[in-house]
């Protein structure tokens, strides 16, 4: 009887260590994140701790969440074309990712790119970035193009047509992003406000200053709080 007793009291310590590791590494696992974009992505204007990816990540280590810094693939006036062709195959660390956000197509937009090559490229990225995910579409997360119609700069600099585009190019990622069921977070102000002052814009007039990009990374951060809990 003790002989069975003691075998039983092994085991039981046994499957609590190995529950007890087993939670271990869930709570030490480090996640990865990598963030697809363009200048809005790098963070324009501001320090790169204050992009909206550097925010996202500070975020949710203070949720307790172990997360790497953020892998970010992203150049100032980069198109559909250049993320495609420049940035993703030739800079990418490793094969695939905990989570990726994708936030392109200002610069399409800003030069009057056809819409129908917005709409084959961003195609093709949301795959890439599902693939990059680990085919997990609920770590997938699309962001919509800012609108640049509303600052002062773009008010003055002629572009006033080019910009009032900027619903159809969100109508396109978000028809996409709902395609291949991915999150889509919509980071545009209303068509109808007002322009901002210069001092809520960087010194480029056209960018956000940190504390926008933070609003942005709060929204991203609870998407992907709600995946991990």
């Amino acid at each position: 009887m003790e002989e069975k007793l003691f075998i039983l009291a092994v085991f039981v310590f046994v499957a609590a260590a190995i529950f007890s590791h087993s939670k271990n590494e869930e709570t030490l696992k480090k996640y990865t994140y990598l963030a697809l974009g363009d200048s809005y992505t790098i963070g324009e204007g501001v320090p790169i701790i204050q992009s909206f990816p550097y925010q996202t990540v500070q975020l949710l280590r203070r949720n307790g969440l172990h997360f790497n810094a953020p892998e970010i693939i992203a150049v100032t006036g980069w198109t559909t074309q250049e993320l495609l062709t420049d940035g993703i195959d030739s800079n990418l660390l490793q094969s695939e990712y905990d989570f990726v956000t994708l936030l392109i197509g200002a610069s399409n937009q800003y030069h009057g790119y056809a819409l129908e090559l917005y709409k084959n490229h961003f195609e093709t990225l949301v795959k890439q970035a599902v693939a990059l995910a680990g085919r997990n579409r609920s770590h997938v997360i699309v962001l919509s193009i800012p609108n640049g119609g509303i600052t002062s700069l773009a008010a003055t600099s002629g572009k006033e047509g080019l910009l009032s585009e900027i619903d159809t190019y969100n109508a396109i990622n978000r028809q996409i992003s709902s395609k291949y069921n991915v999150h889509y977070v919509d980071i545009t102000f209303g068509a109808g406000e007002p322009a901002r002052s210069s001092s809520s814009l960087a010194s480029d007039g056209v960018h956000p200053l940190e504390k926008q990009y933070g609003r942005w990374a709060i929204e991203v951060s609870d998407l992907i709080l709600q995946q991990l809990h």
